[in-house]
């Protein structure tokens, strides 16, 4: 092989592959595969991520204050690849802060997707170089909230399919709601005003643009669903709706 050819054959390995929406589905059905084969197999939720990571994986995890260690807001998780170590924001620590389980969860499988599909890139630095102090020990990947490059986007959809498993939200949905109907908003519409005071009083407050009504209900209505899977009711709502099992309105036929 040529010094040229070699060279471009470095390049495209560090270059950020385009996905299809199936071949994050496969990846992680793949991981869930091996873990299984080694530890058991996953058939029920919810999917023991932390197992996955630890024990599967091999990757330590421990707990940081992320704002104190980076001098950044926001930042939720971090990977050190060549130390094959998962920094989890401490504020998300399901111990301390029960409610934040599914946000640690899927922030936990967002680094994992990371391990599994970006390691590779590493040398790249995915984020911003100039986003950490100079003197902080940098991570190759961080996780934050506001972030929407194309590689967070792709651990984002890997952590979805990993914790959110197709075929098992499929059986699951099913054992809940006795079929395969989806939930529709205009159905939900009907019980709007009941559902935003109860869920006014329960979060202290809404922002009550049309978006955030919209997710209030479709949320209110799979808390059980999200809460077996032990995953935030975002989280899920996003899976469901990709699913088709959350759905604005029945489609209209020509024969009712």
């Amino acid at each position: 092989m040529t010094n040229t050819m070699a060279r471009r054959d470095f390049r495209s390995a560090n270059k950020l592959r385009f996905m299809q929406p199936q071949e994050f589905e496969d990846e992680a059905a793949q991981l869930l595969a091996e873990y299984g084969h080694k530890h058991g197999m996953v058939t029920t939720p919810p999917v023991p991520v932390d197992e996955i990571v630890e024990l599967y994986l091999e990757l330590s995890l421990e707990f940081i204050d992320m704002q104190a260690e980076f001098g950044v807001d926001d930042i939720h998780g971090a990977l050190w690849v060549n130390e094959h170590r998962i920094g989890i924001d401490v504020r998300l620590d399901p111990t301390e802060n029960p409610a934040m389980l599914g946000r640690y969860h899927f922030t936990l499988a967002h680094e994992a997707g990371h391990w599994r599909l970006h390691r590779q890139l590493f040398l790249r630095k995915a984020n911003q170089p100039t986003l950490l102090p100079d003197a902080a020990q940098r991570p190759e990947y961080i996780c934050r909230s506001s972030d929407s490059e194309p590689i967070e986007v792709q651990a984002n959809m890997f952590a979805s399919c990993l914790l959110m498993p197709k075929e098992m939200v499929k059986r699951e949905w099913h054992s809940w709601r006795g079929s395969m109907d989806p939930i529709y908003l205009t159905d939900l519409r009907a019980q709007q005003q009941e559902i935003l005071i109860s869920e006014i009083a329960r979060r202290g407050g809404l922002t009550l643009s049309d978006d955030g009504i919209t997710a209030v209900l479709y949320e209110r209505a799979i808390r059980p669903f999200a809460e077996k899977f032990a995953v935030s009711t975002q989280a899920m709502r996003y899976r469901l709706l990709d699913l088709k099992l959350l759905r604005p309105k029945k489609d209209s036929t020509l024969f009712t």
